[in-house]
Protein backbone atom coordinates (compact mmCIF):
# COMPACT_ATOMS: atom_id res chain seq x y z
CA UNK A 1 0.00 0.00 0.00
CA UNK A 2 1.28 3.50 -1.09
CA UNK A 3 1.30 6.49 1.47
CA UNK A 4 0.18 9.58 -0.02
CA UNK A 5 0.72 13.34 1.15
CA UNK A 6 -2.74 14.97 1.56
CA UNK A 7 -2.40 18.24 3.19
CA UNK A 8 -0.35 20.12 5.83
CA UNK A 9 -0.36 23.16 8.24
CA UNK A 10 2.44 25.04 10.38
CA UNK A 11 1.98 27.65 13.02
CA UNK A 12 5.64 29.24 13.68
CA UNK A 13 6.74 33.23 14.60
CA UNK A 14 6.01 33.88 10.56
CA UNK A 15 2.58 32.74 10.38
CA UNK A 16 -0.22 30.54 11.01
CA UNK A 17 -0.23 28.84 7.59
CA UNK A 18 2.01 27.22 5.26
CA UNK A 19 1.19 30.33 2.68
CA UNK A 20 2.35 32.93 5.68
CA UNK A 21 5.41 31.48 6.32
CA UNK A 22 6.53 30.85 2.88
CA UNK A 23 5.47 34.63 2.03
CA UNK A 24 7.79 35.60 4.90
CA UNK A 25 10.57 33.03 4.27
CA UNK A 26 10.54 34.43 0.38
CA UNK A 27 11.60 37.78 1.69
CA UNK A 28 14.31 36.49 4.07
CA UNK A 29 12.48 37.36 7.42
CA UNK A 30 13.19 35.77 10.50
CA UNK A 31 10.96 35.24 13.52
CA UNK A 32 13.87 35.09 15.76
CA UNK A 33 14.00 38.21 17.80
CA UNK A 34 15.93 39.82 20.56
CA UNK A 35 13.84 39.44 24.44
CA UNK A 36 15.16 41.30 27.35
CA UNK A 37 13.66 38.70 29.58
CA UNK A 38 11.48 35.79 29.32
CA UNK A 39 9.26 34.18 32.28
CA UNK A 40 11.91 33.53 34.58
CA UNK A 41 14.48 33.94 32.11
CA UNK A 42 16.28 37.05 33.05
CA UNK A 43 18.93 37.70 30.55
CA UNK A 44 18.55 38.70 27.03
CA UNK A 45 18.14 35.93 24.84
CA UNK A 46 17.07 35.23 21.05
CA UNK A 47 13.65 33.49 20.75
CA UNK A 48 11.27 32.78 18.27
CA UNK A 49 7.56 33.03 19.64
CA UNK A 50 4.24 32.58 18.21
CA UNK A 51 1.77 35.25 17.80
CA UNK A 52 -0.37 33.43 20.48
CA UNK A 53 -3.40 35.81 19.86
CA UNK A 54 -4.18 34.64 16.35
CA UNK A 55 -4.62 31.12 17.74
CA UNK A 56 -6.21 31.95 21.05
CA UNK A 57 -9.46 33.91 19.20
CA UNK A 58 -10.52 30.53 18.08
CA UNK A 59 -11.39 29.02 21.22
CA UNK A 60 -13.62 30.82 23.67
CA UNK A 61 -12.77 28.72 26.80
CA UNK A 62 -9.61 27.11 29.32
CA UNK A 63 -10.57 23.99 28.29
CA UNK A 64 -7.20 23.67 26.55
CA UNK A 65 -3.98 24.33 27.20
CA UNK A 66 -1.94 26.61 25.08
CA UNK A 67 0.17 23.31 24.02
CA UNK A 68 -3.25 21.39 23.35
CA UNK A 69 -4.66 24.41 21.30
CA UNK A 70 -1.68 24.71 18.91
CA UNK A 71 -2.28 21.09 18.27
CA UNK A 72 -6.21 21.17 17.45
CA UNK A 73 -5.70 24.76 16.09
CA UNK A 74 -3.19 23.20 13.68
CA UNK A 75 -5.18 20.06 12.54
CA UNK A 76 -8.14 21.96 12.03
CA UNK A 77 -6.44 24.12 9.34
CA UNK A 78 -5.01 21.41 7.96
CA UNK A 79 -7.76 19.08 7.18
CA UNK A 80 -10.17 22.40 5.94
CA UNK A 81 -8.16 22.44 2.60
CA UNK A 82 -7.74 18.71 2.48
CA UNK A 83 -9.85 15.98 0.61
CA UNK A 84 -9.50 13.71 4.30
CA UNK A 85 -12.53 12.74 5.81
CA UNK A 86 -11.85 11.50 9.76
CA UNK A 87 -13.47 7.44 9.55
CA UNK A 88 -12.99 4.83 11.55
CA UNK A 89 -10.05 3.88 9.85
CA UNK A 90 -8.19 7.35 10.80
CA UNK A 91 -4.61 6.91 13.11
CA UNK A 92 -3.35 9.96 14.52
CA UNK A 93 0.04 10.18 16.05
CA UNK A 94 1.39 13.40 18.45
CA UNK A 95 5.09 14.50 18.04
CA UNK A 96 6.36 16.37 20.94
CA UNK A 97 9.42 16.32 23.29
CA UNK A 98 7.72 18.41 26.35
CA UNK A 99 4.35 18.84 25.61
CA UNK A 100 2.14 20.29 28.41
CA UNK A 101 5.09 21.91 29.84
CA UNK A 102 3.16 25.01 31.04
CA UNK A 103 1.42 22.95 33.42
CA UNK A 104 4.66 22.70 35.62
CA UNK A 105 3.59 25.97 36.78
CA UNK A 106 1.40 24.96 39.90
CA UNK A 107 -0.89 27.88 39.28
CA UNK A 108 -1.66 27.02 35.62
CA UNK A 109 -1.55 22.87 36.88
CA UNK A 110 -4.53 23.78 39.47
CA UNK A 111 -6.86 24.49 36.38
CA UNK A 112 -7.12 20.79 34.86
CA UNK A 113 -6.95 16.84 36.04
CA UNK A 114 -3.48 16.43 37.56
CA UNK A 115 -2.97 13.57 34.40
CA UNK A 116 -2.99 16.68 31.99
CA UNK A 117 0.86 16.96 32.12
CA UNK A 118 1.16 13.69 30.48
CA UNK A 119 1.77 12.97 27.02
CA UNK A 120 -0.46 10.23 26.48
CA UNK A 121 -3.10 12.39 27.96
CA UNK A 122 -2.63 15.28 25.65
CA UNK A 123 -2.99 12.78 22.59
CA UNK A 124 -6.19 11.39 23.73
CA UNK A 125 -7.36 15.46 24.32
CA UNK A 126 -6.65 16.30 20.89
CA UNK A 127 -7.76 12.60 19.73
CA UNK A 128 -11.38 12.67 21.42
CA UNK A 129 -11.58 16.85 20.25
CA UNK A 130 -11.85 14.99 16.66
CA UNK A 131 -13.67 12.26 17.70
CA UNK A 132 -10.85 9.93 16.18
CA UNK A 133 -12.06 6.16 17.34
CA UNK A 134 -8.80 4.74 16.90
CA UNK A 135 -6.25 4.64 19.86
CA UNK A 136 -3.53 7.55 19.23
CA UNK A 137 0.59 6.96 19.10
CA UNK A 138 2.96 9.33 21.42
CA UNK A 139 6.60 9.83 19.34
CA UNK A 140 8.77 11.70 21.67
CA UNK A 141 12.15 10.45 20.78
CA UNK A 142 14.34 14.28 21.03
CA UNK A 143 14.37 16.60 18.25
CA UNK A 144 13.47 13.59 15.53
CA UNK A 145 10.12 12.99 17.04
CA UNK A 146 8.01 14.56 14.01
CA UNK A 147 10.04 12.60 11.09
CA UNK A 148 9.73 9.82 12.93
CA UNK A 149 6.25 10.72 13.73
CA UNK A 150 5.53 10.92 9.65
CA UNK A 151 7.79 7.64 9.03
CA UNK A 152 5.24 5.80 11.81
CA UNK A 153 2.44 7.32 9.62
CA UNK A 154 3.58 6.51 6.65
CA UNK A 155 4.30 2.66 8.09
CA UNK A 156 0.58 2.71 9.26
CA UNK A 157 -0.34 3.60 5.81
CA UNK A 158 1.76 0.90 4.01
CA UNK A 159 0.20 -1.92 7.08
CA UNK A 160 -3.16 -1.62 5.86
CA UNK A 161 -3.48 -0.36 9.58
CA UNK A 162 -5.20 3.37 9.00
CA UNK A 163 -6.59 4.43 5.86
CA UNK A 164 -5.36 8.19 6.80
CA UNK A 165 -3.39 9.16 9.14
CA UNK A 166 -3.40 12.64 11.27
CA UNK A 167 0.43 13.53 12.36
CA UNK A 168 0.71 16.40 14.37
CA UNK A 169 3.72 17.82 16.38
CA UNK A 170 4.26 21.01 18.79
CA UNK A 171 6.49 22.34 21.33
CA UNK A 172 5.80 25.30 23.62
CA UNK A 173 8.56 28.20 24.52
CA UNK A 174 8.87 27.51 28.49
CA UNK A 175 11.38 28.67 31.39
CA UNK A 176 12.22 24.83 31.74
CA UNK A 177 13.26 24.05 27.76
CA UNK A 178 15.41 27.81 27.55
CA UNK A 179 17.53 27.12 30.95
CA UNK A 180 18.09 23.33 29.85
CA UNK A 181 19.30 24.60 26.67
CA UNK A 182 21.21 27.96 28.28
CA UNK A 183 22.95 25.68 30.80
CA UNK A 184 24.37 23.60 27.60
CA UNK A 185 25.88 26.99 26.53
CA UNK A 186 24.19 26.14 22.83
CA UNK A 187 22.25 29.03 22.61
CA UNK A 188 23.43 31.87 20.16
CA UNK A 189 23.47 35.58 21.17
CA UNK A 190 21.99 36.68 17.99
CA UNK A 191 19.71 34.96 15.46
CA UNK A 192 21.13 31.35 14.08
CA UNK A 193 23.61 30.82 11.22
CA UNK A 194 23.18 27.03 10.55
CA UNK A 195 26.26 25.94 8.85
CA UNK A 196 28.02 29.21 8.84
CA UNK A 197 31.78 29.51 9.83
CA UNK A 198 31.06 32.05 11.98
CA UNK A 199 27.93 30.37 13.80
CA UNK A 200 28.42 29.81 17.44
CA UNK A 201 24.82 28.05 18.63
CA UNK A 202 20.88 27.54 18.04
CA UNK A 203 17.73 29.68 18.25
CA UNK A 204 14.96 28.55 20.34
CA UNK A 205 11.36 28.52 19.08
CA UNK A 206 8.05 27.46 19.06
CA UNK A 207 5.40 25.81 16.87
CA UNK A 208 3.21 23.37 15.67
CA UNK A 209 2.52 21.36 12.48
CA UNK A 210 0.17 18.61 11.07
CA UNK A 211 0.89 16.21 8.14
CA UNK A 212 -2.32 14.04 6.87
CA UNK A 213 -1.19 10.82 4.84
CA UNK A 214 -3.32 8.87 3.04
CA UNK A 215 -3.60 5.10 1.39
CA UNK A 216 -6.06 6.82 -1.39
CA UNK A 217 -4.43 8.56 -4.62
CA UNK A 218 -7.78 10.36 -5.25
CA UNK A 219 -7.04 12.05 -1.62
CA UNK A 220 -3.31 12.98 -2.30
CA UNK A 221 -2.73 16.86 -2.86
CA UNK A 222 -1.63 17.38 -6.39
CA UNK A 223 1.20 17.19 -7.82
CA UNK A 224 1.29 13.74 -5.78
CA UNK A 225 3.94 13.20 -3.21
CA UNK A 226 4.62 9.45 -2.05
CA UNK A 227 6.52 9.06 1.02
CA UNK A 228 8.79 5.89 -0.13
CA UNK A 229 11.02 4.68 3.03
CA UNK A 230 11.94 6.55 6.29
CA UNK A 231 14.12 5.04 8.88
CA UNK A 232 16.01 5.54 12.38
CA UNK A 233 19.09 5.08 14.06
CA UNK A 234 20.85 5.56 17.21
CA UNK A 235 24.43 5.65 17.39
CA UNK A 236 24.53 6.02 21.52
CA UNK A 237 27.33 8.56 20.99
CA UNK A 238 26.26 10.73 24.23
CA UNK A 239 23.61 12.13 26.16
CA UNK A 240 23.90 15.25 24.17
CA UNK A 241 26.76 15.49 21.73
CA UNK A 242 26.31 13.95 17.83
CA UNK A 243 28.44 11.64 17.25
CA UNK A 244 31.95 13.26 15.58
CA UNK A 245 31.70 10.42 12.59
CA UNK A 246 27.78 11.09 11.22
CA UNK A 247 27.54 7.20 12.41
CA UNK A 248 23.98 7.49 13.37
CA UNK A 249 22.91 9.67 10.72
CA UNK A 250 24.49 7.83 8.33
CA UNK A 251 22.87 4.39 8.57
CA UNK A 252 19.85 6.55 8.65
CA UNK A 253 20.65 7.49 4.73
CA UNK A 254 21.76 4.54 4.02
CA UNK A 255 18.99 2.65 5.02
CA UNK A 256 16.41 4.86 3.04
CA UNK A 257 18.55 5.65 0.13
CA UNK A 258 20.45 2.39 -0.42
CA UNK A 259 23.18 3.92 -2.30
CA UNK A 260 21.09 6.23 -4.31
CA UNK A 261 22.30 9.46 -4.94
CA UNK A 262 20.04 10.62 -7.32
CA UNK A 263 18.24 13.50 -5.18
CA UNK A 264 16.89 16.93 -6.12
CA UNK A 265 17.45 18.16 -2.56
CA UNK A 266 17.99 17.48 1.31
CA UNK A 267 15.90 19.48 4.40
CA UNK A 268 18.63 19.60 6.59
CA UNK A 269 18.92 19.76 10.60
CA UNK A 270 21.21 22.54 11.10
CA UNK A 271 20.65 23.78 14.23
CA UNK A 272 23.80 25.95 13.92
CA UNK A 273 25.63 24.36 16.63
CA UNK A 274 29.23 24.44 16.19
CA UNK A 275 29.14 19.90 16.46
CA UNK A 276 25.31 19.15 14.84
CA UNK A 277 26.68 21.08 11.60
CA UNK A 278 29.71 19.56 11.10
CA UNK A 279 28.49 15.61 11.85
CA UNK A 280 25.85 16.67 9.27
CA UNK A 281 28.52 17.48 6.37
CA UNK A 282 30.05 14.32 7.73
CA UNK A 283 27.27 12.09 7.29
CA UNK A 284 26.04 13.99 3.73
CA UNK A 285 29.80 12.89 2.33
CA UNK A 286 29.81 9.43 3.24
CA UNK A 287 26.47 8.94 1.78
CA UNK A 288 27.48 10.35 -1.41
CA UNK A 289 25.54 13.78 -1.20
CA UNK A 290 27.76 16.31 -0.97
CA UNK A 291 27.16 17.97 -4.32
CA UNK A 292 22.93 18.03 -3.71
CA UNK A 293 21.67 21.38 -2.25
CA UNK A 294 20.98 21.58 1.38
CA UNK A 295 18.96 23.86 3.29
CA UNK A 296 18.40 24.75 7.18
CA UNK A 297 15.09 26.31 7.96
CA UNK A 298 16.32 27.16 11.44
CA UNK A 299 16.99 31.03 10.46
CA UNK A 300 13.70 31.54 10.09
CA UNK A 301 11.90 30.59 13.02
CA UNK A 302 14.54 28.77 15.27
CA UNK A 303 14.64 25.26 16.89
CA UNK A 304 10.97 24.11 17.42
CA UNK A 305 12.03 21.13 19.14
CA UNK A 306 9.25 18.04 18.42
CA UNK A 307 7.71 20.53 16.03
CA UNK A 308 11.05 21.30 13.91
CA UNK A 309 10.44 17.67 12.00
CA UNK A 310 6.88 18.73 10.73
CA UNK A 311 7.43 22.04 9.88
CA UNK A 312 10.42 21.30 7.84
CA UNK A 313 8.95 18.54 6.14
CA UNK A 314 6.13 20.53 4.92
CA UNK A 315 7.67 23.30 3.79
CA UNK A 316 10.33 20.14 1.70
CA UNK A 317 6.86 19.34 0.19
CA UNK A 318 6.04 22.89 -0.83
CA UNK A 319 9.19 22.98 -2.39
CA UNK A 320 8.47 19.67 -4.57
CA UNK A 321 5.07 20.84 -5.42
CA UNK A 322 6.16 24.30 -6.26
CA UNK A 323 10.01 23.34 -7.43
CA UNK A 324 11.68 26.18 -5.46
CA UNK A 325 14.69 25.68 -3.55
CA UNK A 326 14.71 27.93 0.23
CA UNK A 327 18.04 30.34 0.90
CA UNK A 328 19.41 28.40 4.26
CA UNK A 329 18.96 32.19 6.02
CA UNK A 330 21.93 33.54 7.97
CA UNK A 331 24.31 31.40 5.82
CA UNK A 332 27.30 33.23 4.54
CA UNK A 333 30.40 31.36 4.53
CA UNK A 334 30.78 27.54 4.92
CA UNK A 335 32.33 26.36 7.72
CA UNK A 336 31.28 22.65 8.67
CA UNK A 337 34.51 20.10 8.18
CA UNK A 338 33.27 18.23 4.98
CA UNK A 339 32.50 20.30 1.72
CA UNK A 340 28.34 20.33 1.22
CA UNK A 341 26.20 22.68 -1.08
CA UNK A 342 24.32 24.65 1.26
CA UNK A 343 21.27 26.72 -1.04
CA UNK A 344 22.22 30.55 -0.24
CA UNK A 345 19.70 32.15 -2.19
CA UNK A 346 15.94 31.41 -3.20
CA UNK A 347 15.65 29.73 -6.36
CA UNK A 348 13.32 27.99 -8.74
CA UNK A 349 14.12 24.36 -9.59
CA UNK A 350 12.81 21.37 -10.54
CA UNK A 351 12.35 19.37 -7.14
CA UNK A 352 11.22 15.31 -7.95
CA UNK A 353 13.29 13.38 -5.05
CA UNK A 354 13.85 14.63 -1.48
CA UNK A 355 15.88 13.64 1.49
CA UNK A 356 14.44 14.80 5.06
CA UNK A 357 16.82 14.44 7.77
CA UNK A 358 17.32 15.20 11.63
CA UNK A 359 19.30 14.37 14.70
CA UNK A 360 18.90 14.87 18.39
CA UNK A 361 19.90 13.90 21.86
CA UNK A 362 20.94 10.63 23.44
CA UNK A 363 22.42 9.93 19.17
CA UNK A 364 18.86 9.82 17.73
CA UNK A 365 18.78 10.07 14.22
CA UNK A 366 16.19 10.03 11.26
CA UNK A 367 16.13 9.90 7.71
CA UNK A 368 12.75 10.14 5.34
CA UNK A 369 13.07 10.07 1.47
CA UNK A 370 9.91 11.34 -0.95
CA UNK A 371 9.52 11.20 -4.21
CA UNK A 372 7.10 13.42 -6.99
CA UNK A 373 4.66 10.96 -9.28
Amino acid sequence: MKAYFAGYNIITSLGTTVKENVENILQNKSGVKLHNAYGAITEQIQLSEVNKNVIFADFDNDDFTTFEKFLIFSIRKSLIDSKIKISEKTGLILSTTKGNIELLDKEKADKYDIDRINLWKSAEVVSKYFGIKTEPLVISNACISGVQAINAGMRMIQAEQCDNVIVVGGDILSDFVISGFLSFKSISSKPCKPFDKNRDGLSLGEGAATMLITSFPCQASEPKIEFIAGATANDANHISGPSRTGEGLYQAIDTVLQGNTNIDYISAHGTATPYNDNMESIALNRCGLQNVPVNSFKGYFGHTLGAAGLIETALTIYSMQNNILFNTLGFDELGTDEEINVINKNAPQQVNSVLKIASGFGGSNAALYMVKE
